[in-house]
């Protein structure tokens, strides 16, 4: 039988809650009740029945909450079929943005503004660099997904940006691609970042203990090509509805020890790690985000005040098709059919029946 996440928080979440009572921040004890109770009898559901051999099938409802793991399989797809209308046919890049070792447990008591910087600053030091014209002379787009773990499930904040290999000068109208091997210069931009995120810090937080060495030592910046915009769209999805660790991933939960699986990041070698429940439910925990924070977000021409300016784009890649017929929209426009639930014994279409009422409230989104 299968070991779930929720599994986990059911047998030791009790104690953990009880221990830190005070402490634990209000988004975590709603991610974990969410967790606990997400398709079961207690929030409800719906009974199907076999006509045929009238076996009966019980539904429940999910928690839809953004960090439970059974809540976000099929997501990644649906995000992918909306960015449809964003694709360029040009090479695409991937930048990674990551902070020191030494701003970590900073950014982890104040998520909210660190992870807003993140985002903000490593834009702006990407868009500084992408103006220079030794390297592009333009605006470029990025579309950024914010990542919190690591594979051991160790905490460790950075963005992923998918870019177009080019930019828009400033008249709004023309094009200038980039070399298909090479974006921009991480190094510099490391260092540009470092300095906006040093500034911004001691603006917002002037009594915050940062190390000194943290402004002293580089800071990791990575960028690599990952193919046409289609392929990177589909490389970026599984990060953004992924969760800090998924229920396969878990491979023994006894003794309130759980052991799970992760990917060595030095050789890519599958490894096993074993935690103590109590600091297992801790790690998990660290990755749950303020309540309403965005985690993707998009700039340059990809942001939502500069469609017109991504429409000119794709004018001159010949990327605009004609307007659709109205009968193309009304098929467009139609909604899919909804799931059909087959009987697992017989094989034939179930009928939905009775409602399961929940017991409680339903877990928060």
């Amino acid at each position: 039988m299968e070991i779930e996440l929720a599994d986990i928080f059911r047998s030791c979440g009790p104690a953990y809650r009880q221990k830190f009572a005070g402490r634990i921040p209000f988004n975590h004890l709603q991610a974990m009740r969410a967790i606990e109770i997400c398709r079961t009898e207690a929030l409800g559901g719906q009974v199907y029945t076999c006509p045929d051999c009238q076996h009966e099938q019980y539904s429940y409802h999910s928690c839809r909450n953004r960090h439970c793991p059974k809540c976000q399989n099929e997501n990644g797809q649906v995000w992918l079929e909306k960015q449809q209308d964003m694709l360029l046919s040009t090479p695409y890049f991937m930048l990674t943005f990551t902070i020191p070792s030494g701003l970590r447990e900073l950014a982890r008591g104040h998520q909210r503004i660190v992870y807003d910087l993140l985002f903000r600053l490593s834009a702006e030091a990407a868009q500084q660099l992408a103006r220079d014209p030794r390297f592009i002379g333009g605006q470029i787009g990025l579309v950024g997904i914010l990542h919190t773990w690591g594979r051991n499930l160790s905490y460790h904040p950075h963005i992923h940006y998918l870019v177009p290999a080019g930019g828009l000068v400033a008249d709004g109208h023309t094009w200038l691609p980039a070399r298909q091997d090479f974006l921009l210069p991480v190094k510099a931009l490391s260092r540009i970042f470092r300095a906006k995120m040093r500034q911004a810090l001691q603006k917002v937080g002037s009594d915050w203990q940062i190390p000194a060495s943290v402004w002293q030592q580089e800071w990791v910046v990575h960028s690599k090509p990952v193919g046409s915009g289609r392929q990177a769209l589909k490389y970026l999805a599984p990060y953004i509805f992924r969760v800090a660790i998924g229920n396969r991933r878990i491979q023994k939960f006894e003794n309130k020890q759980v052991t799970f699986r992760y990917k060595a990041s030095d050789t890519g070698q599958e490894r096993l790690c074993t935690l103590a429940a109590e600091e297992f439910i801790h790690r998990f925990l660290q990755h749950v985000l303020p309540k309403g924070f965005v985690k993707v977000r998009y700039f340059g021409f990809f942001s939502s005040g500069s469609r017109k300016r991504l429409l000119a784009i794709k004018k001159q890649l010949g990327l605009v098709k004609e307007e659709p017929t109205k009968t193309e929209q009304t098929l467009e426009t139609t909604p899919s059919s909804k799931s059909v639930y087959r009987c697992p014994v017989c094989g034939c279409t179930m009928s939905p029946g009775n409602l399961i009422h929940p017991t409680t409230g339903p877990a928060p989104p």
